[in-house]
């Protein structure tokens, strides 16, 4: 693609780009959910344009005009804490659910990757229960106590549970940023997270313990697993962008992938506040293990009911024309 080429395909959306400039600066009264929406939308389109123009066009008058159009534009778009809570707000009602569909099918890899170490595990495990010990971290394989779940001394000080849910943080933390190594590490920490899982299961199915585990395990890790799936589908993203850049160069696709991969990693901090409030109040919880179970698939559908909000959301705020493209 040469200079032309590049400004008559983008041309038009930064004319609408300056025009919503001018309805931004207005005032309050002037700025409706939906111009935000197109601002923000518009105004990354012509942030990645400029990065495209920098590396292909760094001495072209074009390259100047997107550094003033997306610093004015920027700088609008972050001058007060209003827009700053506005942007917010439409990060995680809007945004974040959009660029969760967008990779979908990322997501849907990472969890595969999960229910191949899981699924490993709990073979080996279900083979040999000695086996534990060489697949599972000391502090866990040693701590557990299946024929003691439920009294509170199933695990010392309850250990898997606070092990658990440390592992699978970190696992989110670094499962996005293990895209930068081209996914390997993303795709080893999606399958040892499912390895420890799925030797637990295991373990308490030996013990015929398994519904009693799910129990205390489900609550929370629905939504706490769901987080580590779009973590890891972000880093899977990144590392598939890295070894298929396209027509981008590969500095190109990791910076803007790393962005994204941070904004969805950022979007999964609710989930994990969630979890932790259901891992602290409700699993150890003295209720019945189908009240457990409910709450569980209350979880799931509260969840798959903001996804649907957010989508309509925005769809009723998407103009003509795909920005994102």
């Amino acid at each position: 693609m040469n200079v032309k080429q590049f400004i008559k395909m983008h041309r038009d959306d930064w004319k609408q780009l300056e025009q919503l400039m001018v309805t931004m600066s207005k005032g309050k009264k002037a700025i409706t959910g939906e111009t935000i929406t197109n601002y923000h939308r518009i105004y990354q389109k012509a942030a990645q344009n400029l990065s495209y123009s920098q590396t292909y066009f760094p001495n072209d008058d074009v390259t100047q005009y997107l550094n003033g159009l997306v610093s004015k534009s920027h700088n609008l778009l972050y001058k007060d804490q209003i827009s700053s809570f506005k942007q917010i707000r439409h990060f995680f009602s809007t945004q974040f659910i959009g660029l969760l569909l967008e990779q979908w099918k990322f997501v849907v890899a990472a969890f595969i990757l999960f229910f191949i170490g899981a699924i490993g595990s709990f073979i080996a495990v279900l083979n040999d229960p000695l086996h534990i010990y060489a697949i599972l971290p000391a502090e866990i394989a040693q701590g557990v106590n299946p024929d003691q779940l439920g009294t509170g001394d199933a695990v010392n000080s309850s250990l898997m549970s606070a092990s658990i849910m440390t592992n699978n943080i970190k696992v989110a933390i670094f499962a996005f940023a293990g895209g930068i190594t081209f996914g390997l590490v993303t795709v080893y920490l999606l399958i040892n997270n499912g390895i420890i899982i799925g030797a637990l299961a295991a373990l308490f199915w030996h013990h015929e313990k398994s519904y009693d585990f799910w129990a205390y395990i489900v609550p929370h890790g629905m939504i706490e697993l769901t987080a580590i799936f779009i973590a890891g589908g972000a880093g899977l993203l990144m590392g598939y962008k890295l070894f298929v850049p396209g027509q981008y160069t590969r500095g190109y696709q990791l910076k803007h992938h790393a962005k994204r991969s941070v904004q969805l990693l950022l979007g999964t901090i609710p989930l994990f506040v969630i979890a932790g409030v259901i891992e602290g109040f409700i699993t150890p919880a003295k209720i019945s293990l189908e009240a457990k179970y409910i709450v569980a698939l209350l979880t799931v559908i509260g969840f798959i009911l903001y996804i649907i909000i957010g989508k309509l959301k925005r769809n009723s705020a998407t103009p003509t024309g795909d920005f994102d493209s």
